[in-house]
């Protein structure tokens, strides 16, 4: 049977197909359409290595817990993981010794160790489940569904992607008819704009949110851009993601760097309507089910806090 990541309304069928079968044959091969290709996945794996966030994220939601994990988890929470499970490298390259002993029966990459799939391939059978950034709310669903199929927790991947849903729609609701908004991401003193078609150009989407600036540069970190183009975007909202404190470094948050003449006097400012995502959920792990869920939850807080 074959699982394809990225077309929904198959992938729904499919998996309910799948979980019939499953539950009948558990040593059913699945055949998974991944980012790099089809890969067979043979029975249902125990042992599972993973080296994307994302995935983390979501394979947790599940009730799957990892013997392998990044070094490195950026989430506060899946800092209990360390101890529960072995360091096999970090998200960008696998230590092949490490995971050589581990001897797992499935590894997933993705994101930032795409492509690593080539190596650890030659340990164990290898997902390369990156996301392409044109959809992430719905490839967040797909990937849970596509996990709960091959390691046999359909039932656990309908629940999750229930509450996501639910979470999805109550931001929604939230935002609507409350003006229009800016993505910015701070790189230490640097700033960049996000637009509708950009990396994180799903939340307007997603939430229906209007941009307050149609034709911003869909790069992979963003648009430059200066305090004086955010004061003539004059948001209503100002939405940001810090860099710096997603990746740990100790470089100038985004308070410090947006706290600027300019920049006060947005509308958005003015009406205390700035977001500071939770980073490292909206730059490291995007599409992972809970961080994903975090970040709407944050947002419907603050838009639903406006008159």
């Amino acid at each position: 049977m074959t699982i394809r990541p990225f077309t929904r309304p198959l992938i729904r069928w499919a998996l309910l197909a799948a979980g019939l079968t499953l539950a009948a044959l558990p040593a059913l091969a699945l055949d998974v359409e991944t980012y790099a290709g089809k890969v067979t996945v043979e029975g249902t794996p125990s042992k599972v290595a993973v080296f994307d966030i994302a995935a983390l994220d979501t394979l947790l939601a599940i009730g799957v817990m990892p013997a392998g994990i990044p070094e490195n988890l950026y989430l506060a929470e899946l800092s209990d993981l360390h101890g529960k499970a072995e360091v096999v490298g970090d998200i960008f390259e696998p230590n092949l010794e490490a995971l050589s002993a581990l001897a797992p029966d499935l590894i997933i990459v993705g994101g930032r160790s795409s492509g690593k799939e080539k190596e650890t391939g030659k340990v164990a059978p290898s997902l390369d489940m990156t996301m392409d950034g044109v959809d992430v709310i719905d490839q967040a669903r797909e990937r849970a569904f596509t996990y709960g199929a091959i390691l046999g927790k359909q039932a656990e991947a309908e629940k999750a992607v229930a509450e996501f849903d639910a979470a999805l729609a109550r931001a929604k609701a939230a935002v609507q008819g409350k003006g229009k908004g800016l993505i910015l991401m701070t790189n230490g003193p640097k700033v960049t704009a996000y637009g509708i078609d950009s990396r994180f150009g799903w939340v307007h989407k997603a939430l229906d949110l209007p941009p307050a600036v149609e034709d911003v540069e869909a790069a992979t970190h963003g648009e430059p851009v200066s305090f004086e183009f955010i004061a003539k975007a004059n948001p209503d909202w100002l939405l940001v993601l810090d860099r710096a404190a997603a990746i740990g470094a100790n470089d100038q948050n985004a308070k410090a760097t947006l706290d600027n003449a300019l920049v006060a006097e947005t509308k958005a400012w003015k009406s205390g309507q700035v977001i500071y995502l939770p980073s490292a959920d909206f730059y490291i792990a995007a599409g992972g089910l809970k961080a994903t869920e975090r970040v709407l939850t944050m947002i419907e807080a603050a838009f639903s806090a406006s008159q």
